[in-house]
């Protein structure tokens, strides 16, 4: 993270529970916010399932523990949220509501404070339930029966409410008034899955497998990452594999070449090949089995 820090002097309070409230609270706290964070008195459900992860991402931050569904609870909010410039919720529309803290309600109340509003999928759908393995199974980020290595549109709908806090700060500045923004996991997925989309990624992409300089290899003790897709960098693969271009971006479509590559690879140690990467200026990254 750069040391530059733009949310200083924000305030943030935050009842978003589960992975993405709490990622984009570390995104803001390391951006200079003040962050306070809400939890109901049975705790953060990542607080059980991930407590390590849970710790590393409210470093820093302030805890307390309230029943929003209590007026003494009720109370508690309402003393803090005068003082603070943003709100960050993770809950469903009709849940927020009950609670009292629709953005009607609230921005008639606090006309400075800012809402960002977690949400599954937009508008009305907000309301159907969800989680990052839906939201990713639905724009085709789930291949076969295998769970993605990682949880993208939780992560990605972080980065957008981060993004969006800090729209809400510019606005505030600028207009004086607070301002509601919902972010959607399900439009983050969207937006990640945009290359695959593309068909940027699938196997007759150029970073899906069909590009011969951009693709997982096997070598003597391990596995390597090549991703020599620009053709100076291609060129100086071919080149240490011995392999002779008469076009440096057509000829690395052309399977000839990738198994030209293959047999290269497949004889080289990781030592030898991280040596390569170096002295070549090659972009590639050697792995274990």
């Amino acid at each position: 993270m750069s040391t530059t820090k733009p949310l200083r002097g924000t305030r943030v309070v935050s009842l978003a529970l589960n992975l993405p409230g709490p990622a984009a609270l570390m995104r803001l706290a390391q951006m200079g916010a003040s962050c306070t964070k809400i939890n109901p008195p049975s705790g953060d459900p990542m607080q059980h399932y991930t407590p390590s992860g849970y710790d590393l991402m409210h470093q820093g931050v302030k805890h307390q523990t309230l029943d929003l569904k209590t007026e003494a609870g009720q109370a508690a909010l309402h003393k803090l949220l005068p003082k603070t410039d943003v709100l960050l919720t993770s809950f469903r529309p009709s849940a927020l509501a009950k609670l009292g803290l629709g953005w009607k309600a609230l921005h008639k109340q606090y006309p400075a404070l800012s809402l960002i509003e977690v949400v599954g999928a937009p508008g009305p759908l907000a309301e159907i339930p969800g989680h990052d393995l839906t939201y990713q199974a639905e724009v085709g980020l789930v291949n076969g029966m295998d769970l993605p290595p990682s949880l993208f549109a939780d992560m990605g709908g972080a980065l957008m409410a981060s993004e969006a806090t800090l729209k809400a700060v510019i606005t505030l500045k600028t207009t004086g008034k607070g301002t509601r923004h919902e972010v959607a996991l399900s439009e983050a997925a969207a937006w990640l899955a945009l290359p695959r989309q593309l068909r940027m990624t699938t196997p007759d992409g150029a970073v899906g497998g069909a590009h011969a300089g951009y693709r997982m290899y096997a070598c003597k003790n391990g596995r390597v990452a090549v991703a020599a897709l620009e053709p100076h960098f291609a060129i100086s693969l071919c080149a240490a594999a011995g392999i002779q271009l008469a076009h440096p971006v057509k000829d690395l479509f052309k399977p000839a070449t990738r198994q030209a590559i293959e047999a290269f690879l497949a004889s080289q140690t990781r030592a030898q090949l991280d040596k390569l990467a170096t002295a070549k200026d090659i972009p590639l990254m050697t792995l274990p089995r």
